[in-house]
């Protein structure tokens, strides 16, 4: 695997011709029944989630580059139906939803019965683990492990690898202001050396410090530390903070963006024909605009990923050590 073609063609297939992702974000399971029916979440029955998830990959897909689903409710069912387009890259997440252990000390772990082989063998792109991580918590060592092993097995099956790192906070109060700006950019330092292939990172600051100046030294460091191309997650704010964020995040460096709420999540109450004909219209409308920011300013993802790897072109007989 020493050339990597497979990752470097699933990157390929996730990004844009200009080498940015945008990114359709689409993997949620138990938070997705909080969004469906915010009342009585409990009620949400499989059905349902998977009509919601059809639904938005058939109206917003066409404007991504690639869309990240997950093995239960949603992978499946997109190929199978047809929803996802066959140009559009796939990303799968590896990870169970959720995490395992006390809230200072949140333990990931792969999903039963799911393997980055079998994300392979369905036709994913791309593999994604998100990884609860605070480099100050009790378990630190043994995240880094996780990711130390899924990225392993990743290279195994020649298979890209986005790392997305969840932050949190030790004690009782919200991770916020300075402290999440240094938790953020340390993570990507720690974790970025570990292995994978792409970094899905959340900004440095809640929506509650809205400072442009600090947003932009913040991504600025974030890029410094960062071995991997980067790109930003939603995490939930609005459209017209993440359009902002997305802005200062290419500007210092970053490859795009994974979106996921803040592009449909108005769509989940909604019932039928009004829900598709949202997504198609205001919903692609956000996503489009989000396009033209990354596609403008991002930074193409090859530009610093083959410079961790072998970027020579293969000889004659390379194929015998493949």
């Amino acid at each position: 695997m020493a050339f990597r073609l497979g990752t470097r063609r699933g990157l390929q297939a996730c990004a844009t011709p200009g080498g940015q992702f945008v990114v359709l974000a689409l993997d949620h399971r138990q938070n997705l029944r909080h969004e469906l029916r915010p009342d009585a979440p409990e009620t949400v029955t499989y059905a349902q989630m998977v009509e919601f998830k059809l639904a938005v990959v058939r109206a917003l897909a066409p404007s991504a580059s690639g869309v990240l689903l997950d093995p239960e409710v949603g992978a499946a069912q997109a190929i199978a139906s047809g929803a996802l387009p066959g140009p559009t890259g796939l990303l799968v997440a590896i990870e169970a939803t959720g995490y395992e252990g006390p809230s200072s000390a949140r333990v990931s772990r792969v999903l039963p019965g799911w393997s980055v082989a079998a994300a392979k063998r369905v036709g994913a792109s791309a593999a994604k683990l998100l990884i609860y991580y605070h480099p100050d918590a009790a378990n630190a060592a043994d995240q880094e492990r996780l990711v130390a092993e899924v990225a392993a097995a990743c290279r195994q099956a020649d298979l890209a690898l986005f790392i997305e790192p969840l932050s949190f906070s030790l004690g009782s109060e919200r991770l916020a202001g300075e402290a999440r700006r240094r938790v953020v950019i340390e993570t990507a330092r720690r974790l970025t050396a570990i292995g994978g292939d792409v970094l899905k990172a959340e900004f440095p600051y809640a929506p509650d410090v809205d400072d442009p100046g600090r947003w932009a030294e913040a991504c600025a460091e974030l890029d410094a530390v960062s071995r991997l191309p980067w790109v930003l997650l939603s995490g939930g704010v609005d459209d017209a903070v993440f359009e902002a964020q997305v802005r200062t995040a290419c500007a210092a460096g970053a490859s795009g963006a994974l979106v996921g709420r803040s592009v449909w999540a108005p769509a989940a109450t909604v019932a039928e024909p009004e829900r598709s004909a949202w997504l198609r219209s205001t919903g692609r409308d956000r996503l489009e605009r989000l396009a033209a920011i990354i596609t403008g300013h991002g930074r193409p993802w090859v530009d610093r990923w083959e410079a961790a790897t072998t970027p020579d072109v293969p000889g004659e007989g390379w194929y015998r050590d493949a």
